[in-house]
């Protein structure tokens, strides 16, 4: 909840709530029933719903290697090159990631050994947004980041376009290192990713972004598989200062709200000149922008400028919107890496844009929105691995003395069966009777 304080001038206000944190119950309903109809036939509902709604029946979704070589010739140099180097900037900070991650073995006793592990998920379904844009960069984050972490079977899958192959779109899939391509979407391609089918062995985990149907498949599937993040619309928010180009202000905020209607695009300024002079370029710019049918609403419906006393209570505001994105366009832009806790990401000064983490720059653009930044952040290696320890206890001095107490905490909490595993070791390795059986150990 967004608060008005007396320091804080609002010069444009949202006309519509944020959408809630879950999905309407039109879009729950209709989710549960597709997820329902898979789990029961299989195969032959997902080449319905397929057909229902992207208006595509192959005779096999898993595009074959034949079917991926004839796909990507088709692709430009360009555009292929361009896909390498941005592969090799997700790579690159997803190795520094996984080189920030230690295995450890610690001696917390005399023969006592506890330890460690960061275990790959062995199975992971990645989701390729279609729909308004091929969103190829989906594949960078989600796939080639699986990779990094050791996932052993990466299963992809991205819709077609109107009918047609977004082919771009696949090239990306196939050179990030997925396993198995499908051209299939929707809610369709998430469960039966999840729950498997005749041809399409289940998956541990999925990750990637996609529209409200999407987002509600995984809310509703969240528990027999991992997610990466519970996601809503594209959220972007900016704060400026006196020194802030208005115009790189409104340009950028349009770039994050043409993601859809519903997209908050947000201003912070410590200058009301510059928040009304953004108020102008934006409404300028959007006469003849070919992604007004998406900026503009969302613009419209969803954005704010807000004019507040300093930066200090900028960053408070800031805090308490806990946006996907962050863009801090002030003198001093690393100041908010003290002063800010609540982001999905930040992005500082204005050489350094949004739409740079969306497309190119290397981190990654999975991030939290609805306010889940306040508790989590975006897809990251990390996610893709598990974090699990092992124990062992070899000195037969330390068992018994473990054995005593965690016969003494067990019967506090009034666990007997626990209790008597303690006191099975205190007895058989040190000097104590079993009260409960006449039973003795003899070395």
């Amino acid at each position: 909840m967004i608060t008005t304080a007396t320091a804080r001038i609002v010069l444009k206000k949202p006309e519509k709530e944020a959408s809630p944190r879950s999905g309407s119950p039109e879009v729950r309903t209709t989710v549960e029933g597709v997820i329902a109809d898979i789990r029961k036939r299989g195969d032959a509902a997902v080449r319905e719903y397929s057909e229902k709604f992207d208006k595509w029946s192959p005779e096999n979704f898993r595009l074959s290697e034949a079917e991926l070589v004839e796909i990507i010739a088709q692709v430009p140099d360009q555009v292929i090159a361009d896909i390498e180097f941005v592969q090799t900037q997700v790579r690159t900070m997803a190795e520094r990631q996984m080189a920030s991650l230690t295995d450890f073995e610690m001696e917390t006793l005399p023969g006592v050994f506890l330890g460690q592990k960061n275990v790959p998920i062995t199975a992971v379904g990645a989701y390729i947004p279609g729909g308004k844009y091929p969103l190829l960069a989906s594949a960078h984050m989600t796939i080639v980041t699986a990779k990094v972490a050791g996932v052993e079977r990466i299963i992809a899958a991205t819709p077609p376009i109107n009918g047609k192959i977004p082919h771009a779109t696949i090239a990306a899939m196939h050179m990030a290192g997925a396993d198995e391509i499908y051209l299939l979407g929707g809610v369709q391609a998430v469960a039966a990713m999840v729950i498997g089918t005749e041809t399409i062995t289940p998956v541990n985990m999925i990750a990637g972004p996609g529209n409200a149907f999407v987002a509600e498949a995984k809310r509703q599937l969240f528990g027999e598989v991992g997610i990466d993040l519970f996601a809503g619309p594209t959220e972007t928010l900016i704060v400026a200062d006196e020194h802030a180009d208005p115009f790189v202000v409104a340009v950028d905020l349009l770039s994050q709200a043409e993601h859809g209607p519903d997209s908050p695009a947000i201003l912070i300024t410590t200058s009301e000149k510059v928040g009304r002079a953004v108020i102008t370029h934006i409404e300028e710019i959007l006469v003849d922008m070919p992604t007004k049918g998406f900026a503009e609403p969302a613009w419209r419906d969803y954005g704010a400028v807000w004019v507040v006393a300093d930066l200090d209570d900028a960053y408070v505001l800031a805090d308490d919107y806990a946006s996907e994105h962050v863009q801090i366009l002030t003198e001093n832009p690393r100041e908010a890496l003290d002063k800010m806790h609540h982001y999905g990401a930040l992005f500082l000064g204005e050489g350094t844009c949004v739409s740079y983490g969306d497309k190119v720059i290397g981190t990654n653009h999975v991030l939290p929105t609805k306010g889940a930044a306040r508790y989590t952040g975006g897809l990251w290696v990390g996610k893709y691995l598990r974090t699990v320890t092992y124990q062992e206890v070899k000195n037969q001095e330390s068992s018994a003395f473990l054995g005593e107490i965690c016969g003494r905490q067990s019967r506090v909490e009034y666990f007997e069966g626990h209790a008597r595993s303690g006191d099975v070791r205190a007895a058989k390795y040190g000097d104590k009777t079993l009260a409960w059986t006449d039973h003795t150990f003899t070395a």
